[in-house]
Parts: structure tokens; sequence; C-alpha cells
């Protein structure tokens, strides 16, 4: 069957360096970081004292009181990133069939604040079950493209994707290919994630694998720097329209670029860590760049999942210079988790919104806090190191990888009509 064509007609994003689409773009290209100390909660008795919060955010600019205390922060944030997304494509307004409109959202984690907080009220009490009736609503993860739906009365198909920190990029291949067999004429996806609770603080320290530079937050996010000592939590969402081609001319959309293909893969190898062979990433970035029907000539553009873990990023930039060859040192590589930290299951959310913006506006955002060269990654790798830089984009390639060995990559080029 001829496949349908897949555009990107709106996007919309909230994140530890700006509450906007543009707000966002804007920071990354200016090198901005997003991590401080955690204001969320005490953080004084944890090993981990900082992380990548969203700033300046008040619920009540964006919710009526009811409504807000029906929402776990993970689905406010979702909420908002759509409805960016989806008044930016104009669907809103457009005379649509709703029903071959979708949502499809990522998350990790979901409702972890109200998970933690009611379990904590109930063995602090004398034993008498009083949850809140918003408990479970609250809580799971499919909740938040049930909420979008609801918003927009889009009533195609709706559920979640989990796949640790590659879920909202499994959003993204899902909407994809129903789009492409003709399932929908548009999907309203991304992720969204709000982990920076004791509980999310905690788990990740007790696993050694966040940072500890509490000291100089600016600069603990650090992917590649021989001093990285591990990653930061992020929270935050974006929000990604996609839509068929010919349903987006038809109704005169902007157009930010074309998804032309996404991979998935696992490692098989480990609960966390990554297979040191890169066996896992090489299988994922040659089925994604097949799906495209691309050559590795064709790539300019990787924003790499890069978490500033020591393991996980050598491993990623050998998997890459296996896969492209020689054509690893014509493109850029950057890690865009320098600025926003790692936003987990919104990850791949936030990085597909990154790398569209980077094909749409011929720009490379930049891998902030580079200080010493790690002598296990090639040194002729451009790493974008500290600043942006400009070039034209016509393929850029996103990847994201999570605890499981859950790999997977999306690859976007530059709209032609």
């Amino acid at each position: 069957m001829q496949l349908k064509r897949v555009v990107v007609t709106g996007l919309g994003a909230i994140t530890p360096i700006g509450n906007t689409a543009s707000q966002y773009w804007e920071a990354l290209l200016n090198g901005v970081s997003g991590c401080d100390t955690i204001t969320n909660f005490d953080p004084s008795k944890f090993k981990t004292r900082i992380a990548c919060e969203v700033k300046n955010f008040n619920v009540g600019d964006y919710f009526e009181v009811k409504e807000a205390k029906r929402l776990d922060r993970f689905s406010q944030f979702g909420l908002i990133a759509a409805s960016e997304a989806i008044e930016d494509s104009g669907l809103h307004t457009a005379n649509i069939n709703k029903d071959r409109v979708g949502v499809i959202w990522g998350s990790g984690i979901g409702g972890l604040s109200i998970f933690q907080n009611e379990i904590r009220d109930f063995f602090r009490g004398d034993g008498t079950p009083r949850f809140n009736p918003f408990f479970i609503p609250k809580m799971i993860i499919d909740i938040c493209p049930g909420h979008i739906s609801m918003k927009y009365g889009f009533r195609g198909m709706n559920y979640a994707t989990v796949a640790a920190c590659a879920s909202s990029t499994n959003a993204l291949i899902d909407s994809f290919n129903y789009i492409r067999l003709g399932k929908a004429n548009a999907i309203v996806t991304g992720g969204s994630e709000a982990p920076i609770t004791e509980g999310g603080v905690g788990g990740f320290s007790a696993m050694k694998a966040m940072s500890e530079r509490n000291d100089d937050p600016k600069t603990a996010s650090r992917p590649f720097d021989a001093n990285r000592d591990g990653f930061v939590a992020g929270e935050g969402a974006a929000g990604i329209v996609l839509e068929e081609y010919e349903h987006a001319i038809a109704r005169g959309a902007k157009i930010y670029a074309e998804m032309i293909g996404g991979g998935l893969s696992a490692d098989a190898y480990h609960l966390t860590a990554p297979d040191p062979s890169g066996e896992g990433v090489i299988l994922v970035l040659n089925d994604a760049l097949n799906d495209a029907g691309l050559d590795i000539s064709s790539v300019d553009y990787v924003n790499v999942h890069g978490t500033s873990t020591p393991l996980g990023d050598v491993a990623e930039l050998k998997a890459l210079q296996q896969v492209f060859g020689e054509n690893a040192y014509k493109m850029n590589i950057s890690s865009t988790k320098s600025m926003t930290g790692h936003l987990l299951g919104a990850a791949g959310a936030i990085e597909a919104a990154a790398t569209i913006l980077s094909v749409k506006n011929d720009m490379i955002p930049p891998t902030i806090n580079h200080e010493t060269f790690d002598p296990e990654i090639d040194p002729k790798l451009n790493l974008t190191i500290n600043k942006a830089q400009a070039r034209v984009v016509n393929v850029a390639l996103s990847n994201t990888f999570g605890f499981g060995g859950h790999n997977a990559t999306v690859v976007f080029k530059k709209f032609i009509l």
C-alpha cells in the first residue's frame, strides 16, 4: 500500500528553561542551564539536592482551582504543552473530523506525587483508609491523553506509551505509523513527567545514577565531559501535532518539518546499564535509517540521548561511529539534556521538538558545560560544544534510551512540497 506522508503542524512545551515552545528554543540556542537547588521539597538530607525544575509555574495561570485538584503535576504539564501545540496547529478551530484525531502520550512514571503523598498520609494516620477519590485517576499514566481528548473532543485512538525514558519517543513512532497507514488524519503526541519528589529523587539517587554536584548546579549536567558524575532530573512536557500531509495542506496549516521514520530495539542486557558494545543502539539507528529510506550520508544532526552518565555517553557515541563511519565526523551531535536535564519519559518529546526546530531553523543547539575532554571519546566528533552552530539541517535524528534496555529513534527532514 502507498504510505501517507506525515508532517509536524504544531509544537508546545513547558520545560526547565522555558514555559512555551518559543521560550524553550531561544534558551536552547543561548545555552541556558535549567538546573538549580530543588524547591519542590526540602532536599537538605538528600545526596542529590539539585534538579531542573519548571520555573515560574503558577497552576492558577492555567487551570481553575477545581480542575487543578483533579490533575497530578505530570498531567498539568501535559495539558499545557498539548494545548499550546493544538492551538499552534490550528486544529482547535479547524473544521475537521474529530473521530480521526487521536492522542498518544508518553510518560515513564506518571502521577508520582499523588502516589507518594497518599501512601505517606495513610501510614502516618491511624490505619483508617482515607484516600483522595482522585488518587487513582490522578496517578495513572493514561489519564493525561484522556484529559487532552476530553478537552478538545478528539475521539480517535487514545492511549499512553510506557518505555521508561523512551516513552514519548514510542508515542511519536506509534502516532507516525497510524497516520501513514491511514488510520488517523492527525494525532496529538508527546510526553510529560514530574519526577522531582522525595521518592523520585531518592530512588534515582540510591541507584548512584544522579549527579551530586550540589555546589555548582548550573554545570551539573555535563554530557561527554570527563568529569560528569550522573544525570540531572528534569520535569515538564512537550506536545507535537503530527498530521497527514494532504489533510494539513487542505486546511492551510503551517508545516515545521516532515517525520520520515522511526526505529525501535532492545538491549536485552541489563536493568539500568547500557550494553557497552552498543549493539542495541546500532540496531535502533539502522532500523530508523532503513524505515526512513536514508543512507548514512544524509544525516546532518543527531540529538543524542546523552544523559551525562559515565557509561551511557561513551556507549552511544561509539555506536554512532560504528553506524555512520566517516560521516560521524561530518554531522553535528549535541545533548540538549546539558540544559534541560533528563525529563525521563518526557525526554523524547522535548528533544524531538528541539530536533524539529533545528531542521526548521538550520541551527544546532549546543552541548553546554563541556570543560575537559574524555579520553574515551573521539575528539574529532563535532559535539557542538558550549555554543550553538548554524548549518543547513536537511535531516536530523533524535535518540532516547530507557531503563530496561528500551531504545527509540525518530527521523525528521526539512519539509518540501
